[in-house]
Formats: structure tokens, sequence, C-alpha cells
């Protein structure tokens, strides 16, 4: 019996093709369950976000109001009739704004403002599915 082939064999490197499906099927579950987990925290970030920035609004018409004073703010407000005019209005009062609503606000998700902004009425805020409350 020749013992250095034997010898050979049992040190050999390398995995065998058992080992390497055991490694591909283990990392396949992995990835099978971590999927829906990684979708779900984006549309949660979606989700955060526009509420984040629907707050956003709410202060920048307190302090549009502060700064114009209520009857001229109120004006303003008013001849603004569109969503986007009243957006450009509290523009100023925004940290980081975008320059449109749309690009503002998440994909999907959209805010109707107040008709008067001196009722101090938050903008309400609607995703795809519906109405958010926050």
């Amino acid at each position: 019996m020749d013992t250095s082939s034997s010898k050979s064999h049992l040190f050999s490197r390398g995995f065998s093709l058992v080992e390497m499906m055991a490694c591909v099927s283990i990392i396949g579950i992995i990835a099978f369950m971590a999927i829906p987990s990684v979708t779900r925290m984006r549309g949660d970030s979606e989700r955060n976000l526009a509420i984040a920035r629907a707050e956003s609004l709410n202060l920048a018409q307190a302090s549009y109001i502060q700064v114009r004073g209520r009857t001229q703010a109120a004006l303003e407000w008013v001849a603004a009739s569109t969503p986007d005019s009243k957006y450009q209005l509290l523009r100023n009062y925004l940290s980081f704004a975008e320059p449109t609503l749309s690009l503002y606000l998440p994909s999907g998700y959209t805010v109707a403002f107040p008709p008067i902004i001196t009722s101090m009425t938050k903008v309400s805020l609607t995703s795809p599915t519906g109405v958010i409350n926050y």
C-alpha cells in the first residue's frame, strides 16, 4: 500500500460540491428572508420622511405668519391659488427646500394646504394608500 497517495488525499484542499451547494442554499434562504424586510424598511423610511416634511411645512407656516404679519400673510396665502404657489411662499422658511413641492415630498405623497393660513391648521398628508394622520 502506497502511504504517500493516501496522505495527499487526506490533506487535499478545497470544498466539495456538496459543501458548496449547502453554502449557496444557506445564502439563498437568508436572502429570501431579508428581502421583504428591506423593502418594508424602505417604505417605512419614505413614510417617516413624508411625515417629517409635512411637519416642516407646518412650522414654516407659523414662521411665515410671524415674519409677514397675520394680515399680510392671509392676503398672500389666499392669492396663492395652487399648492405649488403656497409652497413657494413657505420655501424661504424651510431648511433644505427643494425647488418644487413635488420634489420636496417623497414620490407618491401629496399635501393639501389649509385654505386660510391664520387658522393654524396642519397640512393634510396623503400617501399612495390613503390619508396619514400624524
